[in-house]
């Protein structure tokens, strides 16, 4: 499967998290073009998304797929899921200008339904993994999830990695779920406020790499439009996969020695 759109842009590939909010934005209206607006000033390559569907009843998506990917060049990534809707609270992976090599959903443990999409992609820079997660809101249920994301990663062959979505963990702390994550994704990056969107405190959306390189520069979208679309903002991060191609060859020299 090939998704393909303009070049990409030269100073790296544009990697994004937005959780939409069941479309509903910080003034109680439900308006999906106005979150596909949202999208389209983000401007990301790949681009995960969390509550993309109907919390009840068919769970069916709400966002008008076919004219983002008219108006975005994104393609949301096929995976087998809900009927009418994409699962896991509307876990979604649209990408542009890459080839979809493996896809897959994973159940995550804990009190609520949770799970990711774990994604290999073949891009022109080289080789990805996206785990697109939307964790739990229990603390102990989201340490289990840290695991099972960090099991299902290391059942895989190894390839560049990010970890992208909304954790719903702010803290950095030894009982936080990013301290297990930080094993492989560490050293964690300077915290990205992105909630409440209107006055952001806290880091709930994270775009973490593996190998740290990976992530050469993250940053909040923040706009007018993003502040009242969603009760979070997006953020989104240029990665770098020639870097962490380089340290990868330099860490395997230095195992070899």
């Amino acid at each position: 499967m090939l998704f393909q759109e303009a070049d990409a842009p030269a100073n790296g590939t544009l990697v994004a998290s937005y959780n939409v909010h069941k479309c509903v934005g910080m003034d109680g209206q439900f308006d999906p073009a106005r979150t596909t607006e949202v999208i389209t000033e983000i401007g990301a390559d790949i681009l995960a998304l969390q509550e993309a569907d109907q919390r009840f009843g068919e769970r069916a998506a709400l966002l008008d797929f076919k004219r983002i990917e008219r108006e975005c060049g994104l393609t949301a990534v096929p995976v087998r899921g809900a009927r009418n809707g994409h699962g896991w609270h509307g876990n979604v992976l649209l990408v542009r200008a890459a080839k979809v090599h493996d896809a897959h959903r994973i159940r995550l443990p804990g009190v609520e339904p949770r799970g990711a999409l774990v994604v290999d992609l073949d891009l022109d820079a080289g080789p990805l993994r996206i785990v697109a997660a939307h964790l739990g809101l229990l603390r102990r249920s989201r340490a289990q999830q840290a695991a099972a994301i960090l099991d299902a990663i290391a059942a895989r062959p190894e390839r560049p990695t990010l970890v992208v979505g909304d954790l719903n963990e702010w803290r950095v702390c030894d009982r936080s779920a990013l301290q297990r994550l930080a094993h492989l994704f560490g050293p964690l990056a300077p915290a990205l406020p992105s909630f409440p969107s209107r006055l952001p405190l806290f880091a709930l959306d994270r775009i973490l790499g593996s190998p740290h390189q990976l992530v050469a520069h993250a940053e909040v979208h923040d706009t007018p439009l993003a502040r009242i679309a969603s009760d979070h903002l997006p953020v989104k991060a240029r990665i770098d996969l020639a870097a962490a191609a380089a340290q990868g060859e330099a860490e395997r020299a230095a195992i070899a020695a």
